[in-house]
């Protein structure tokens, strides 16, 4: 949440690993009216569906995450033109597909058909697999990308220096929002840049472990509403 510098409202920001599409569909029948940030912050979006900034992977960088996983059994999910693709339909693409409420393109070997630059890549699998899978991933590529669970089931995969952070850090300045009148709220790994970074970082209660450890205050579980109540309780605090 942002306080939007001399204005009297308090506007709610969107701040997601999703795609714009699979956000928008969320957003829709709340006529949400706000900028958002979506792919982990390699896209910022305007009010108006303008994208005012992407940041995506280089096609040399999405092609050697393409092998690299490979090498472990996977075939990741490739995000171009906020389209997703895949080189063959599997069960867990249509899993993914399902979940995300999207049209999933099959294209065939991925490294003859990725020409421009990915906005993001995820490999998809069960969670204790997925987790070995951060650990070997992170020690192949270091510090060259951005790799991190969005959910248990998914790694993600974004170019050095993209975090919702960043995303959000890049909205920020654009509307005039001093840092330390944000308050950010998360739960997932992907979360953990976010909430170190805002003026005031909240985790809920069924956070990561590394989410509630960087956060100013720990609220109840998403389940309960305890983000609205903390929202709540911000307001009413206003002077």
């Amino acid at each position: 949440m942002l306080e939007r510098a001399h204005a009297e409202a308090l506007p709610v920001l969107v701040v997601t690993g999703r795609m714009v599409q699979s956000l928008d569909h969320v957003l829709e029948p709340l006529a949400f009216r706000e900028p958002r940030v979506c792919y982990q912050g390699a896209v910022v979006v305007d009010a108006d569906g303008t994208w005012l900034r992407h940041d995506p992977l280089s096609i040399a960088d999405a092609k050697d995450i393409v092998v690299a996983l490979r090498d472990e059994g996977y075939m990741p999910n490739v995000y171009v033109g906020d389209e997703l693709y895949v080189e063959k339909l599997t069960p867990w693409s249509d899993a993914y597909a399902g979940f995300q409420h999207l049209q999933i393109t099959p294209v065939g070997d991925l490294l003859e058909w990725i020409d421009v630059p990915p906005t993001k890549l995820v490999a998809v699998g069960e969670p204790d697999d997925i987790d070995e899978l951060e650990v070997k991933m992170k020690a192949h590529f270091g510090d060259r990308l951005y790799i991190t669970q969005s959910l248990p089931h998914f790694l993600e995969f974004a170019t050095a220096g993209v975090t919702k952070a960043s995303g959000l850090e890049f909205l920020a300045e654009r509307l005039g929002i001093e840092r330390s009148k944000i308050v950010a709220f998360g739960d997932g790994e992907n979360d953990v840049e976010l909430i170190e970074w805002a003026g005031f970082g909240v985790a809920v209660e069924n956070a990561h472990d590394r989410v509630k450890a960087v956060a100013d205050w720990v609220c109840g579980p998403a389940a309960d509403e305890s983000v609205a109540g903390a929202i709540e309780a911000v307001l009413d605090s206003r002077p």
